[in-house]
Order: C-alpha cells, then structure tokens, then sequence
C-alpha cells in the first residue's frame, strides 16, 4: 500500500477527472450488482445508480471512493463489451447537464418576453 500511495502523491489529474463515471449504452436489463462486479474490480465503489426511467434506461452513474480507481476504471473499461454493447463511460460533469435545462428555461423566458412585446423574432 505504501507503494501506491507515494504514486499518487505527484499525479496531476486533469480537471475533468472526479470519483462520479456516467455510463451509456448499457443493456437495458443489466443488474445494479452486475455493475457493481464490472466497475467493482478497478477499486471500492460509493454507490450506483442505474436508469430506469425511458429516458435514462441504458445508463448509470458509478461513484467510487477514490478518485484514482475512477480513473482507472474510466481509461480500461470505455469500449468494454457487455452483451454484445461497448460501454461508453465518461466522467460525469454536473455543469452539462444543467446547460440543458438552463438553455430551455432562457428559451422559454425569450418566447414570453417576445409575446410580451408583440415582437416577432424575424429580422427585417
């Protein structure tokens, strides 16, 4: 142990890296445990989150308790064949997915300000 933890004392991460990996193009019917045997081999694991919603179904998010093992779990298992699926795992960014959200919502703010203002939005 001693051993890896003097390795990771002068590893600069790069920013986008943290202990949260989402993963996509998971078989629909996978198992909480059956990710937790795939990701759990690359280091101990917080918690998963599988999608069941239409929306989400596919995906998860894994949360490691180190940064280092979430890491090495990106790097070897993006492109991991699962029944015949090749996992696409990344790390997992909170300011996209409100970038979506926050798009609509400016959107939507836009459209009743030009019903307010009985403008059209065409240029002339």
């Amino acid at each position: 142990m001693a051993l890896a933890a003097t390795r990771r004392t002068n590893v600069r991460l790069p920013p986008e890296v943290n202990r949260i990996l989402y993963v996509r193009n998971l078989p629909y019917k996978i198992t909480a445990e059956e990710i937790y045997d795939i990701f759990g081999k690359y280091g101990p694991i917080r918690q998963v989150r599988v999608g069941v919603n239409p929306e989400t179904k596919g995906t998860a998010f894994v949360v490691y308790e180190d940064i280092f093992d979430a890491k090495n779990a990106c790097d070897h298992l993006s492109g991991f064949n699962v029944c015949n699926r090749y996992l696409v795992v990344l790390y997992y960014q909170s300011t996209k997915l409100y970038q979506k959200v926050d798009a609509e919502k400016k959107q939507a703010q836009l459209d009743a300000a030009k019903r307010k203002y009985g403008v059209d939005g065409i240029a002339k």
